[in-house]
């Protein structure tokens, strides 16, 4: 299987509650509590380790309560290159109701010492050499700048490693303007970039092909229940998630976007692909933490998973003479 580096800048120690109906204001009971090591890019590894990938794990941990993270390192076989920074990692609550409503307090991280930036650039240009794809996914410390996220995809890229992006917001922006080989947004956040509402699939479609034609060469829109949308210099598919009982959203995308880097690096054929990993993703909100393909259905789950070409004309209904 492939050498693959996961880069989270931002982890997290993720507190999920389950909870009933929240009521605002007063006391609420909680049906379970749950901390577990996260962020991003550890979810990411997580899921490509246990599809049998030899996955480092880099990015940006705080010293004074790594323990988690160095359990969940040993337990999923991950190679540990993350820069220990002074102080905690972060702790994120994730509030999961009733009908799938989740609903995230998420904290933003300790202040980033100079030094540390320095070392995780030398610590990445060092882990490169060997490596068949490197993912950078997560939300920023406070005090690292957007453009330096630019700087680590332009590194690798230089390196001819194809690097995937996960983020929001001004880091997506920037991001990708130093043109990552994939990107993984959710229709928000690539409406933040086109500038517009994309509130028709065919709106979403036509963004997601710009990207293509901007230098993004995968595209991978994930629409939630809607499915996901796979655009490939060019050219589109379209996968319909089967049906589940939805317990926690938190992890899907992560779990989505390893999914279709497997299936890439495994040289499926892209339909197989974006099924395998559309289906994976509907199997991790059946329950708390990331996808499983050792679920008994999951075979099920990938039947049940319908693929189809996608283009602009067949959403809009226009021929071509």
């Amino acid at each position: 299987m492939a050498r693959i580096l996961t880069l989270t800048l931002n982890p997290a120690l993720d507190l999920a509650i389950r909870t009933g109906p929240i009521r605002l204001g007063e006391v609420n009971r909680t049906e379970s509590t749950r901390l577990d090591a996260a962020g991003k890019g550890i979810n990411v590894a997580r899921v490509l380790a246990g599809l049998g990938h030899d996955v480092t794990v880099s990015g940006l941990l705080g010293a004074d309560n790594e323990t988690a993270f160095l359990r969940v390192f040993a337990e999923c076989k991950l190679r540990d290159a993350f820069i220990r920074v002074p102080g905690e990692t972060r702790i994120n609550a994730k509030l999961s109701e009733p009908e799938g409503r989740v609903t995230d307090l998420n904290g933003p991280g300790p202040r980033i010492p100079a030094h540390a930036m320095e070392a995780l650039t030398e610590r990445l240009a060092s882990l490169l050499p060997g490596l068949e794809a490197v993912v950078i996914s997560g939300s920023l410390p406070p005090n690292v700048t957007p453009e330096k996220l630019a700087e680590f995809i332009t590194l690798v890229r230089a390196r001819q490693v194809p690097v995937w992006l996960d983020t929001s917001g001004a880091a997506l922006m920037a991001g990708l303007a130093a043109r990552p080989s994939g990107v993984k947004p959710n229709e928000t956040e690539l409406a933040d970039w086109a500038g517009r509402p994309l509130d028709t699939p065919e709106a979403r479609l036509r963004a997601a092909l710009r990207l293509n034609d901007e230098g993004v060469d995968d595209v991978i829109l994930s629409a939630g229940a809607e499915g996901v949308i796979w655009a490939q210099r060019g050219s589109a598919l379209a996968a319909a998630s089967p049906r589940v009982s939805v317990v926690s959203t938190v992890g899907a995308g992560d779990t989505l976007l390893a999914g279709m880097l497997h299936g890439v690096l495994s040289q499926w054929p892209r339909e197989r692909g974006l099924r395998f990993a559309t289906a994976l993703a509907a199997e991790s909100v059946r329950h708390i933490g990331v996808g499983n393909p050792g679920a008994e259905d999951f075979e099920l789950l990938q039947k049940q998973t319908l693929v189809r070409s996608l283009s602009v004309d067949s959403l809009t209904g226009e021929t071509r003479g």
